[in-house]
């Protein structure tokens, strides 16, 4: 799969405009923010429908009760917050009155994984996932791009029951187009291998392709597959993908432990399936503060670099 380098937008830009236009289609759709709807970009659904949307101020949890209220009462909430905060502050509301009630609201989660590279370790969610996927009844999305972000409205309202959606700040490569179809609990292949797969959860697509294209350039086929629903987890594509090519690398911009690799590995397990696999993420350890983003992946270990040496190291492995 080729994409346009030099077509970029932020996920967030993505998902607010989309959330705007998909409030026309569905009047049921209500949205609340935690004071940020400049960052988050709800702003655009308010300045549409300003009698649908809330903004509670600075209170996470008080927005998520409140979320939870408009759900029983037949509408559809997207609360929206900074990860970093909606899932600490507001997790004891999150964990009894959406995930054991099994309550209808959509929490979207901005500035996601180190995509608010400016504010340092405070502000990063490296271990969101890892929380909202062992919730019971918990579907948690994680889109690519900007793209892929405003389908997931759609697809996040039309499902009935708790949805994690985690969004980024930070400018990307727009990957996918209007062809591409969203479905929850399905992975996709968008590079098809011999050697080895590379398995993909959000922002870092684009290096995963661009580490794809480089290592196919030195005689390694590797494939890619992205996993853009964490929970339910597509475990056909990993087992199908892993009998294919014998190993696997996985790249997350989330601690390594509880994310993406750990769902892997657990489906790998599970299958009886043993091949060696390579985790590209956080390695247990908080971020820092940046400049920009693509200094702060090069620091992390995110750069499509890294993917490639990972994948060279699992193709050893493979080989011995």
């Amino acid at each position: 799969m080729t994409y346009d380098k030099r077509k970029i937008e932020s996920v967030r830009e993505g998902y607010g405009k989309a959330l705007a236009l998909y409030g026309k289609l569905n009047d049921k759709v209500v949205v609340l923010d935690a004071d940020v709807s400049n960052s988050t970009l709800t702003k655009y659904f308010a300045e549409e429908f300003p009698e649908r949307f809330f903004n509670v101020g600075i209170a996470e949890a008080g927005m998520i009760d409140t979320a939870v209220g408009l759900a029983l009462e037949g509408f559809i909430p997207f609360a929206n917050a900074f990860a970093s905060l909606i899932c600490y502050r507001a997790l004891e509301q999150i964990r009894t009155c959406v995930s054991y009630c099994n309550t209808n609201v959509k929490i979207a989660a901005g500035y996601s994984g180190i995509s608010d590279y400016k504010d340092g370790p405070t502000h990063h969610s490296i271990f969101d996932l890892a929380i909202m996927r062992s919730m019971p009844d918990m579907t948690v999305l994680v889109p690519a791009d900007s793209v892929e972000a405003g389908m997931m409205v759609k697809a996040a309202a039309e499902l009935n029951g708790p949805v994690y959606l985690r969004l980024s700040r930070a400018d990307m490569p727009v990957i996918f187009d209007y062809r591409h179809k969203v479905k929850i609990g399905r992975g996709v292949t968008l590079v098809e291998g011999e050697d080895l797969t590379i398995c993909c959860m959000g922002t870092l697509l684009g290096n995963c392709l661009d580490a794809a294209e480089k290592l196919r350039s030195s005689g390694i086929y590797a494939g890619v597959i992205e996993i853009s629903t964490l929970k339910p987890f597509d475990s056909k594509i990993i087992v199908d993908t892993a009998i294919r090519t014998g190993a696997m690398v996985t790249v997350e911009e989330h601690n390594i432990i509880g994310g993406l690799y750990s769902a892997v590995s657990e489906c790998l397990i599970n299958n009886n399936i043993s091949i060696p696999v390579g985790p590209v993420g956080i390695k247990d350890h908080y971020a820092c503060t940046s400049l920009n983003i693509d200094d702060l992946y090069e620091y992390m270990g995110l750069s499509v670099e890294d993917i490639i040496n990972i994948s060279k190291k699992v193709i050893r492995k493979k080989r011995k």
